[in-house]
């Protein structure tokens, strides 16, 4: 059974399906913005906060410890967790704001800071813009094929990667993205890499040493979150919007969902969704058993495509008053 989890800046939402959907709240309080599951223990999910570090559950999310002691900073922006079934599988790593990224392979009972990532050339022109002072990890990506390979989103500046688990790296390439928000990998395809980018789309077939950018009728550039058919490495979703300025608050949000597949430019894919004004840019979810399933959350609750992101349908759960009033952060899909 496929559950879901969905950080909002309220709580943790799950979403857990029976004879009718039922909802929990966790993490009253404490703005979860990040969160991971194990795919060697699929129970066991991690979740990062702002500005109270990293949460672990052993339960499927009934109950949480704190497991953030050695992260030099409690802002936890992004987190994730190896997915290649060998001495690499279940390390965890985490991000945080100023930009710094940490791994533990005893399940976040310690930590080690991975410095050699803040001695990157590029790293003098990292900047988050709405704060120029600072910048932050917004996402990890750990690839399912390649033990120890994984790439690291800064916010804003580069998309690099490592090879060894962190120890080394390789930064950011010429023709590359700039400002990743979300990126992707898949085990049918070594190699790709997807980027949804504040400029634009971004495609890596060579794991990161180069990319191109298609855009065809992609008429909403500022990209937030992507995903790909679990069944089908050329099917991909993007949710976008002209700017930030309508991409995250509801209050004056406008967004919009687009697919691809091979052969086809992107075109819009908003069946079933609510109307792009007033919705913020949807984050996504798949799981691995599911084929041609996607999931995506908003303010609006959460949607489900059965045919690989054409059309959408809204699952049918009784949310809390209030938890989407200022948007959604994150969305993972785990089974049971």
């Amino acid at each position: 059974m496929i559950s879901l989890a969905v950080a909002t800046r309220e709580a943790l939402l799950i979403a857990r399906q029976g004879t009718a959907w039922s909802v929990e709240q966790h993490l009253k309080g404490r703005a979860p913005e990040s969160i991971a599951v194990d795919p060697s223990d699929p129970v066991r999910l991690y979740v990062g906060t702002w500005g109270t570090g990293l949460w672990r559950s052993s339960d499927a999310g009934r109950s949480w410890e704190p497991v953030g002691v050695g992260i030099p900073h409690d802002e936890i922006t992004a987190v994730a967790v190896g997915r290649v079934q060998d001495l690499h599988s279940g390390v965890v790593y985490a991000g945080t704001e100023p930009s710094t990224l940490s791994r533990s392979e005893n399940g976040g009972e310690s930590w080690q800071e991975l410095t050699a990532l803040l001695e990157l050339p590029s790293s003098p022109s990292w900047s988050f813009p709405p704060k120029p002072e600072t910048h932050h990890v917004r996402w990890i990506e750990t690839d399912p094929n390649s033990a120890g390979k994984l790439y690291v989103a800064i916010e804003a500046g580069a998309l690099v990667r490592s090879l060894d688990g962190g120890e080394t790296w390789h930064d950011h390439v010429r023709g590359g993205p700039i400002d990743t928000h979300t990126a992707a990998t898949h085990r049918e395809a070594s190699g790709r890499l997807y980027s949804a980018a504040g400029d634009g789309y971004f495609e890596s077939h060579d794991g990161g040493e180069s990319w191109f950018r298609p855009m065809d009728r992609l008429r909403h550039g500022y990209l937030v979150g992507v995903a790909v058919d679990p069944g089908d490495p050329d099917t991909v979703v993007v949710s976008g919007a002209s700017g930030p300025y309508v991409a995250y608050r509801p209050s004056n949000a406008e967004a919009y969902l687009y697919r691809k597949t091979v052969g086809h430019p992107f075109e819009l894919a908003m069946e079933g969704l609510p109307d792009a004004r007033g919705t913020v840019a949807s984050r996504f979810a798949t799981h691995p058993d599911e084929p041609g399933v996607f999931y995506a959350a908003n303010n609006y609750g959460l949607f489900r495509s059965q045919d690989a992101g054409r059309s959408w349908k809204a699952l049918k759960i009784a949310w809390p008053d209030g938890v989407f009033e200022r948007g959604v952060d994150a969305l993972v899909a785990f089974a049971e």
